[in-house]
């Protein structure tokens, strides 16, 4: 039976509903650390389930990282920004799993629970007896998700990753970044896809659950998720043989699906396929109608021939003026497919971002005003609510103990003495 998480304690946003989130009244024990486990908790977090997070007595090695890519993630008060984007709606308990009376806690805890996620190499969680053949023992129904680097079979399921690693070893480094023969930095995106992929996949056991009151075992990894994430490129491979091309801005074999720099510095960015239907129009939009009639560039074939030429031509003219005023050329012509090339500074300030609440805004109990960024899934009847901030290490370790488990003060204080929580 689901059971509504008292939430009391953590709401610090101004919403005050009792229902929000289609996973509102689920419990989710959340044993991981770094991003790709932290990413996919957090997104059931989001959804409305309460989640706690496990931390080890010194805490998620994440509280500690405070450069990421060169750039300091400190913030004021002794927190980071590394923790703080990747643990918001969480519960903290911390809690040491090699002492007897610490592991008790946490399988009391899997018992009252719906979903337990980790994100350990293999055979760690086991060693520890958290492995899902031990849990399920403890709680038939627990879903347990299991992150991994390279996947639970095959001569490398106990090999240590981290995104990087799961980056080059699914083939993604040729393909995301320019395309000047090396290899591409993608910056931990295999954390973020991987935990996206973690969090659906459990939702689709939490699907199969309701129909048979069976939990199961979800596996997902750095390596299965980015290749996914190569999509189409990868199918297409896979089916013709061939090795997918990569694209130079400067030589794109359709013009219409490329992106130009405005003369404010500011990129344009066109996604036209079907470009002989395309083309007279635009280039009515760019004031060029000689190209419209010139042999070399009338059709797409002809087009694509003298592509270097005539994006050379396309950068000139687009060095002539504003994004804005080319923005506003552009829709004064019926069908033109651009957009504006944003950065990330631009988001807060994107109506559409705003207006769907792809980041909201949140008063932060120590760092007050603060813009987060939300789960992008928009529900009709159990909208998404950013309700509490990340935890401190251990911040609920008591409430969860007498509220949730029904231990006593006497116990908290052997507990402590033992050395099994903080």
């Amino acid at each position: 039976k689901w059971e509504t998480p008292n939430m009391n304690e953590d709401i610090t946003n101004t919403n005050k509903s009792k229902n929000f989130g289609p996973l509102s009244g689920l419990r989710v024990v959340d044993w991981t650390m770094w991003q790709f486990g932290p990413v996919c908790s957090m997104m059931l977090a989001d959804l409305g389930a309460e989640v706690i997070k496990v931390e080890s007595l010194d805490g998620d090695h994440a509280r500690q990282f405070h450069t990421v890519s060169g750039t300091s993630s400190t913030l004021p008060g002794n927190l980071n920004a590394y923790f703080e984007s990747l643990n918001r709606q969480k519960k903290s308990i911390a809690v040491d799993l090699k002492n007897p009376s610490g592991l008790e806690i946490i399988k009391k805890l899997v018992k009252k629970s719906d979903i337990f996620v980790q994100n350990f190499r293999n055979g760690v969680a086991e060693r520890l007896g958290l492995g899902y053949e031990e849990l399920k023992e403890i709680n038939p129904a627990i879903i347990y998700g299991a992150a991994t680097g390279y996947g639970p079979r095959g001569p490398d399921s106990n090999k240590p990753a981290f995104a990087y690693t799961g980056e080059a070893r699914s083939g993604s480094l040729w393909w995301a970044g320019p395309n000047d023969g090396n290899p591409y930095n993608l910056q931990s995106v295999a954390d973020q896809i991987s935990g996206i992929m973690l969090c659906n996949a459990i939702l689709g056991a939490l699907v199969h659950r309701n129909k048979t009151n069976r939990g199961q075992k979800v596996d997902v990894s750095h390596l299965g998720s980015m290749m996914w994430l190569g999509g189409n490129r990868y199918g297409m491979a896979l089916l013709t043989g061939k090795e997918p091309g990569g694209q130079d801005r400067q030589a794109a074999r359709n013009p219409l699906w490329n992106s130009y720099k405005c003369s404010d510095g500011k990129w344009i960015a066109f996604a036209m396929n079907q470009s002989d239907r395309y083309w007279p129009t635009f280039c009515e939009a760019i004031d060029r109608l000689d190209l419209v009639t010139d042999d070399r560039y009338n059709k797409m074939e002809e087009r694509s021939k003298n592509r270097v030429a005539l994006i050379r031509i396309l950068d000139e003219v687009f060095a002539s003026k504003s994004r804005s005023d080319w923005g506003d050329q552009m829709d004064k012509k019926d069908g033109i497919i651009w957009e504006r090339v944003q950065d990330i500074w631009d988001l807060p300030e994107d109506p559409q971002v705003t207006e769907n609440k792809y980041i909201v805004d949140f008063e932060h109990p120590s760092l007050g005003p603060v813009k987060y960024l939300q789960t992008p899934f928009g529900y009709s009847d159990t909208p998404l609510e950013t309700r509490s901030s990340a935890p401190e290490l251990g911040q609920h370790t008591e409430q969860i103990l007498i509220d949730t488990l029904g231990y006593s003060w006497e116990d908290i204080s052997r507990f402590q003495d033992e050395g099994s929580i903080l």
